[in-house]
């Protein structure tokens, strides 16, 4: 049975006020566009989880969309602080709690398998031991020393975009792995957006690249170029440009608001916010075919 519908409709039935909200992705395919869809439909009171926020949660909470952030590490990548984010924890209006990326990747480990908690090794972030309440210590049974614990992070939510996917679910990625397997299993609900639907017989002709099944898959989004700015491999390139141009936006309220009202507020959907980037852009993240070798999986 058919798992398609468009990402206005997907956030409308799927993303209510309040939900823990996962956006995956890690470096690339990052799902902005249905991150812009949320701040259209004006969801409100979020608890955002991420491991690296990046300018999705940026423009999220400065469209007042959350009252929570969940992350481990903040920043515009190679450029400096997210400053919407800084200012809103700053001045004790947003609600946060901080982990090291192996806190949070083993978090949604914990509650993509369905652990109480995950035990995990001491690492060179245990400051934060002192600064989380949700880092705890309990005794090794099989060894008797200290190991730190942490509780399962099962969000409401959890939004993957990936490079294709058949209209049941079925989601190939390739590339950069992040936490996009741990994110859907762990999650309530999954929404995926693919830059291409492709039928089930190219889904089965490289099966290893099926990261998320179709079976905790809740509905299928055909979004192309949904991750602008960050990239999508093999389909367009980082907007590096834009990771600094956000910087110059971010520096004032008024700033971000004319963005939010151009950019998100003034287009419909993705497919009329890619058009208005325009044809220099469109040049400038194109890439070149670099196709992998084939894979012979042979008769049986």
């Amino acid at each position: 049975m058919s798992k398609l519908c468009s990402l206005s409709e997907a956030i409308r039935d799927h993303v209510h006020d309040g939900d823990l909200i996962y956006c995956a992705g890690f470096t690339h395919l990052i799902p902005f566009a249905a991150g812009h869809e949320i701040i259209r439909q004006q969801r409100r009171n979020l608890i955002l989880a991420r491991a690296t926020p990046d300018l999705i949660y940026d423009q999220m909470v400065a469209a007042g969309c959350a009252r929570k952030i969940i992350f481990s590490y903040m920043g515009n990548p190679g450029v400096g602080s997210l400053r919407v984010l800084r200012a809103e924890l700053e001045a004790g209006r947003l609600e946060w709690e901080e982990y090291s990326h192996f806190g949070m990747i083993s978090r949604l480990q914990a509650g993509a398998s369905g652990l109480p908690f995950i035990p995990m090794n001491q690492t060179a972030a245990c400051d934060l031991e002192h600064a989380n309440p949700s880092y705890r210590r309990v005794t090794d049974p099989y060894t008797n020393r200290e190991v730190i614990v942490l509780p399962p992070l099962n969000p409401d939510v959890a939004i993957v975009h990936v490079q294709r996917a058949d209209a049941n679910g079925n989601a190939q990625i390739w590339g950069i792995l992040g936490e996009q397997k741990e994110a859907a299993f762990a999650a309530r609900r999954v929404i995926i957006t693919a830059e291409e639907i492709v039928t089930e017989e190219v889904i089965r002709s490289d099966p290893n690249r099926t990261i998320i099944p179709d079976f905790i898959v809740t509905t299928v989004c055909h979004v192309p170029y949904c991750a602008h700015p960050s990239y999508t491999q093999g389909y367009y390139d980082r907007d590096n440009e834009f990771y600094l141009t956000w910087d110059k936006i971010s520096e004032t309220q008024e700033g971000v608001q004319k963005y939010l009202e151009e950019w998100v507020y003034g287009v419909v959907d993705r497919n009329q916010y890619w058009n208005k980037l325009g044809d220099e852009t469109h040049a400038r993240l194109r890439v070149s075919p670099r196709p992998s070798i084939p894979v012979d999986y042979g008769d049986y």
